[in-house]
C-alpha cells in the first residue's frame, strides 16, 4: 500500500513538471514568435524610408601683428545643414527637404566689425502618387525666409546701417499642385500649374522694397496672394564615395499680379529664381571641403546698386532695381555627408 501510494504521488509529480514545463515552451514559443513579427515589421517598415544630406561648421580666421604687408584681423563662421527625409510605399512617396545656414563674421577694420556672413532657411516638403512609372501627381508645400536681421553699411565712423530683412521680412510660402517626373532616385523636375504664393514681410518700412500691394491710403499691406505658375528642379547625387552635390532650382511666375496691381504687378512670364548648389567632400571621417552657391532673381525685389554709371548715358545702377543676387562660400570644416 506504501508503494502504491508512493508510486501515484511520483507520477502526479511527473505529470506536474512535463505540464508546467509544457506551458514555458509554450510561453517562450509566443514570444519568441511576437519578436519575430515584431522585428520583420519594423524591418519592413524601416526599409521606405531613406535619409540623406549633409551638416557641417565651417570657419576660417586671421590674425595680424606688425604685418608688414597690411591686412585685417577677422573670423568667419557658419553652420550649415541640407537633409532630406524621404518615403516611398507601394504607389505613395512624401520627401521633405531642409537646406539651411547661419553665420556670423568678425573683422577689425569694418563698423560695426560684427556683421551676418551666411542666413538661410528654405524648407520644402510634397506627396506623391505614382501615376505612371516615372510620373507622380504631386502636392507640394514650401517655406522661404532668414533668421536674423541683415543690413547694409555705411563704413563711417557712427556705425551707421540700414535694416533690409528680418524674420519672414521678407518670407515666401507656396502651396502648388501638379506633376513630377522622377527618372530615378537622383534626378527631379516638377511643373505645377496650380501654385499659390503668398509673400509676407511683416516689417512695414522694407513693404516696398518687396513688391506688396498698396493700398488706396499710400500704405502697404503685409502679405500678397498670386496664382501663378511653379516648375522646380532637384540633383541628389554622390559622384564617389564622400563626395556629394545637392542642387535645386525654383521658378515663379504669376497669373494673378497684373490683377492686383494693373501698372507695377510682376508680368506672367517674369520668373522669380532660386538656384542653390551644395557640393561637399569629407575627408578623414570628419573634416570636409565644401562649396555653397545661390542664384536668386526676383522681379519685384528692389535692390541699390553701387553708384557706377558704366551702364549706359544717363543710367545710375544706384537707383533701386530688380537685380541678379548671388553668393559663393568656400569653406573648410567639421562636417558629416550621409
Amino acid at each position: 500500500m506504501i508503494m502504491k501510494k508512493g508510486f501515484l504521488l511520483l507520477l502526479l509529480c511527473a505529470l506536474t513538471y512535463t505540464f508546467v514545463n509544457a506551458q514555458v515552451d509554450d510561453k517562450t514559443a509566443a514570444e519568441q514568435a511576437v519578436k519575430t513579427t515584431v522585428k520583420a515589421a519594423t524591418v519592413d517598415s524601416a526599409k521606405h524610408w531613406k535619409f540623406t544630406g549633409m551638416v557641417g561648421l565651417n570657419a576660417s580666421q586671421t590674425a595680424l601683428f606688425n604685418w608688414a604687408a597690411g591686412g585685417d584681423n577677422n573670423i568667419t563662421g557658419f553652420v550649415y545643414a541640407n537633409m532630406t527625409l524621404s518615403f516611398k510605399k507601394n504607389k505613395w512617396t512624401w520627401d521633405s527637404n531642409l537646406d539651411t545656414e547661419l553665420g556670423e563674421s568678425f573683422s577689425s577694420a569694418l563698423n560695426p566689425k560684427w556683421r551676418k556672413a551666411n542666413d538661410k532657411i528654405n524648407f520644402t516638403t510634397k506627396g506623391g502618387f505614382q501615376m505612371h512609372p516615372q510620373f507622380y501627381l504631386t502636392l507640394l508645400g514650401s517655406f522661404k525666409s532668414q533668421y536674423c536681421p541683415g543690413y547694409t553699411y555705411a563704413n563711417d565712423e557712427a556705425g551707421s546701417k540700414e535694416l533690409i530683412s528680418k524674420w519672414v521680412s521678407p518670407s515666401y510660402t507656396d502651396l502648388a499642385l501638379g506633376i513630377e517626373y522622377r527618372p530615378n532616385d537622383i534626378f527631379t523636375v516638377g511643373v505645377y500649374p496650380i501654385a499659390g504664393r503668398m509673400t509676407t514681410c511683416k516689417e512695414e518700412s522694407l513693404r516696398p522694397n518687396y513688391g506688396l500691394s498698396q493700398r488706396e491710403d499710400g500704405t502697404y499691406k503685409p502679405v500678397m496672394l498670386n496664382m501663378g505658375l511653379r516648375i522646380n528642379g532637384g540633383i541628389n547625387y554622390t559622384l564617389v564615395k564622400d563626395l556629394k552635390i545637392i542642387s535645386t532650382i525654383t521658378l515663379f511666375t504669376p497669373y494673378t499680379a497684373r490683377i492686383h496691381d494693373k501698372e507695377n504687378g510682376q508680368k506672367f512670364g517674369n520668373f522669380d529664381v532660386d538656384w542653390d548648389v551644395a557640393i561637399t567632400y569629407s575627408f578623414l571621417k570628419v573634416f570636409s571641403v565644401s562649396l555653397m552657391t545661390s542664384l536668386k532673381y526676383y522681379d519685384k525685389v528692389m535692390i541699390a546698386g553701387k553708384d557706377w554709371n558704366g551702364l549706359g548715358p544717363g543710367y545710375s545702377s544706384k537707383y533701386p532695381a530688380a537685380r541678379v543676387q548671388f553668393k559663393e562660400v568656400v569653406g573648410l570644416g567639421i562636417g558629416y555627408s550621409f
